[in-house]
């Protein structure tokens, strides 16, 4: 499941027993070398499926960790790329990675930019937000783009109900429940709390429209369904001129 490269157990355990914040700072400099690093796969498919869609000029990466879904923005706008996260240890990583972006310090549920992003991206981060604090977070987002402003990220598609993957991701989240009963401080990280009927109706209050497209590139399952659909949410209004973030 790890390569050399990636954090020991014993590292896990702590990463397991910290908050959010320091448990990222702890696994910042092995993160990339984990399975929870979204794979390149998907974020070229992303990158592919957001061509058409623009152009953008400026972009911002919410919850950019180590800085993968940057390259996405710099693939698909013109101006300046932004990535925001609240673990510094992960801000110095995505630093070294992408020395030309412009990286901050902040929490994504008080996001610190006027309107002036013409996308947002975000990958792999939602978990982190339990379903009362995903509202909040899209209403950052929304405040964060200029009118006409696209929010978009790639949902894949839930397991069968009964397979190894559903089991599994319901045991992870089952022992999350139970650790952040009996631990403190939490460690936020559910992967069931992010269904889209959910997502659709709380981008909608928001202020989004919403659109969702198929990542062809990653293939259907064997109803003909897509494996991953991107969520395309747009803020109403027309683009003015472009702005300095």
């Amino acid at each position: 499941m790890f390569s050399p490269e990636g954090p020991s157990f014993p590292a896990l355990v702590r990463q397991a027993l910290s908050s959010v914040e320091h448990g990222y700072d702890l696994l910042a400099d092995t993160f990339d070398a984990t399975p929870f690093r979204t794979p390149d796969r998907v974020l070229d498919a992303v990158a592919e499926a957001l061509e058409p869609l623009g152009p953008f000029d400026s972009g911002l990466d919410v919850c950019c960790g180590t800085g993968a879904g940057l390259a996405v923005l710099r693939s698909a706008c013109a101006g300046p790329t932004v990535g925001v996260d609240f673990s510094a240890g992960m801000l110095a990583e995505a630093r070294r990675a992408h020395p030309g972006a412009t990286l901050v310090r902040a929490d994504a549920l008080a996001l610190p930019f006027a309107p002036v992003f013409d996308l947002a991206v975000s990958f792999g981060a939602f978990g982190h937000f339990e379903p009362a604090a995903q509202r909040g977070l899209f209403a950052q987002v929304h405040a964060s783009l200029r009118p006409g402003g696209t929010f978009a990220f790639p949902l894949p598609a839930p397991p069968r109900v009964g397979s190894t993957p559903y089991w599994t991701l319901w045991g992870f989240d089952a022992a999350m429940r139970v650790r952040n009963v009996l631990w403190r401080p939490p460690f936020v990280m559910y992967y069931r709390t992010f269904r889209l009927a959910d997502v659709r109706a709380r981008l909608t209050d928001a202020g989004f429209g919403v659109d969702l497209l198929p990542v062809r590139s990653l293939g259907t399952r064997e109803d003909g369904s897509p494996r991953c659909r991107l969520v395309v949410a747009r803020k109403s209004g027309r683009a003015g001129a472009p702005q300095t973030p």
